[in-house]
Formats: structure tokens, sequence, C-alpha cells
């Protein structure tokens, strides 16, 4: 990858982040503080598109099957990183949020990038080489 691409995806993983944090900072009580069956309807759903976004965005930008752990982690850094930040400060960046839901949340937020960078990774073993 260019170096003008890598920083593409680093920006773009960095706008996805605030996106969803925004999502969830004003949403998240109706996700995370509900019933169990719309919990875990969430919980589901939140990997599978967080993954079909990011997925489009390595079509998009016609990143090689190679590449794309690469790819895949440099839009999942960003938030990697600033996700560190609001779950050590949830109640600031996210108020409307119970302390206790922090730990639904962060459930969330492994889930998604696990299953985003796995897919990645699975993409990437069967490119040829």
């Amino acid at each position: 990858m260019k170096g003008q691409e890598v920083a593409l995806l680093l920006v773009l993983g960095l706008l996805i982040w605030v996106a969803g944090t925004i999502y969830y900072g004003n949403r998240g009580p109706a996700i995370l503080e509900t019933t169990s069956v719309r919990f875990w309807v969430a919980f589901a759903l939140s990997p599978v598109l967080s993954a079909f976004l990011c997925v489009a965005i390595l079509w998009w930008r016609h990143i090689p099957a190679a590449q794309w752990a690469a790819a895949m982690l440099l839009l999942a850094i960003p938030g990697m990183m600033g996700e560190a930040v609001v779950l050590t400060h949830l109640s600031t960046f996210m108020p409307k949020l119970h302390a206790a839901a922090g730990g639904k949340y962060g459930a969330f937020l492994f889930a998604t990038y696990a299953v985003v960078l796995a897919v990645a990774e699975m993409v990437t073993l069967r490119a040829p080489r």
C-alpha cells in the first residue's frame, strides 16, 4: 500500500470510530440498558454491520486480498486507541450510560473488532501468494 492509502485508511478508521462513539453515546442506553433480546440482537448485528462497512471500504479502495489484514488493522487502530480512552473515562464521554453498562459496551467493542479483524485475516490467508 502507498503512504496515501495508509493515511486514508487511518482517517477513515478515525471517522468511523467518532461516528460510532457518538451513536453509542446517544443511543447506548436504548441498546445496552434494555431487554436482553434487544441487547443480543444488537450484539450480533454490530460486528456484522461493522465488518460489512470495512469490507466495502477495502473493495472501494481496491485493496488486494493479500493486504486485507494490514488494511483492516489500519481501519481498526484509531478506534481501538480511542475506545481505550473512552472506556477509562466512560462517564465523561458517554454520560448517558450508567457505569455498569461499560462492561457491555466493552464486550460490543471486543466482538466487533474481533469479527472485523478475523474476516480480514481469513481473506488474507486465502489470498494467492
